[in-house]
């Protein structure tokens, strides 16, 4: 059974099953509220109940007091619907409204999916969630007050471990650390989020995504929060390396076209290898969107991967594709001084 949940003042509404909270309700349906631990600790997410009746879960009497539940307050990250509602909320709808956070966290899992790429996943303390927007990044702080930035590659939803895509970079201070030395349940420090390349979701434009080696972390984010909240927009996806190797997740990409009509993938190579056996486009892979997209004037484009991937995009898409400037969004990687 499922309720009808209004959001004041942004009068956006949402269907809350029984069993789930009003949050998460939120999130599956692309609407964000604020958040923090996600389990009734913190009062982030703290709003209130204009009609209707709740059920408070297990809202923590420090978060929550007899006297707010009096007044109609709530800790939507815990709150049931057991009726029809209207709620009081602000609404995430830019990263100026999350806050940064530094906190810490426990390296709960290394896995090498290439040569040169490591994937690192991050479980933070019980009492402590990220909130942030597809496409962001955090900054990994360093003994030496360093800073070394990835973009996270989990959707905002699926935020129980942190998902990071480090690519090795020889001498790279950082990187060099991560192949070499890094082990499970090792704790790091990080600040985050940060960044405005995220999913602007208030368009309702065909979206290009452009991706060049690790920068497909962040786009991996973002396809996966557009699956998550049933986007229909059309989304062509493009991913880059040099050689096979550097497509390391190529089969969930091609999962997401198989699955969903709206998604298509394009790999490409620039100089394929000669054991890679490849049948698919080569060449550099924002000339493939060109070729397939000689008219881009209708779309947005949300491209990440190195500065002159960056540079190059940005100029022969406007230039040659009628893309308008307002609708390119880009996160720049350099890979050269171990850091985007």
């Amino acid at each position: 059974m499922s309720f009808t949940v209004t959001i004041h003042p942004s009068g956006h509404t949402l269907a809350a099953e029984t069993d789930e909270s009003i949050l998460e309700a939120a999130l599956r349906q692309g609407l964000t509220l604020p958040y923090g631990c996600r389990d009734g600790a913190c009062g982030a997410c703290r709003g209130k109940v204009l009609s209707g009746e709740v059920d408070h879960g297990k809202s923590m009497a420090h978060a929550l007091t007899d006297a707010d539940r009096s007044e109609g307050f709530a800790l939507f990250c815990c709150a049931q619907a057991r009726s029809d509602l209207i709620i009081e909320s602000r609404e995430v709808r830019k990263a100026g409204d999350i806050p940064i956070k530094t906190l810490p966290a426990r390296v709960q899992h290394l896995q090498k999916a290439a040569s040169d790429v490591m994937i690192l996943k991050l479980k933070l303390p019980a009492s402590e969630r990220l909130q942030f927007l597809a496409g962001q990044y955090i900054d990994i702080l360093l003994k030496d007050g360093k800073r070394r930035s990835f973009s996270l590659a989990n959707a905002p939803h699926d935020d129980a471990l942190l998902e990071l895509h480090v690519r090795h970079v020889p001498g790279g201070m950082y990187t060099e650390h991560v192949f070499a030395q890094m082990k499970e349940k090792d704790i790091l420090r990080f600040n985050g989020p940060h960044g405005t390349f995220f999913l602007r979701e208030d368009s309702q434009k065909p979206m290009v995504m452009v991706a060049g080696g690790t920068g497909f972390a962040p786009i991996k984010s973002i396809v996966e929060h557009a699956i998550a909240e049933n986007c229909e927009r059309p989304i062509a996806v493009y991913w880059g390396g040099r050689s096979r190797i550097d497509l390391y997740q190529l089969g969930l990409a091609e999962s997401w076209a198989t699955a969903h009509a709206n998604i298509h993938f394009v790999p490409v190579l620039a100089e394929p290898a000669a054991d890679d056996a490849w049948k698919g486009r080569t060449g550099l892979v924002h000339q493939a969107v060109m070729a397939d997209f000689p008219d881009l004037s209708g779309h947005q484009v949300y491209a990440c991967g190195s500065p002159a991937m960056i540079a190059a995009a940005k100029r022969d898409f406007h230039d040659g594709c009628k893309l308008p400037e307002a609708e390119f969004f880009a996160d720049s990687f350099d890979f050269a001084n171990d850091k985007p």
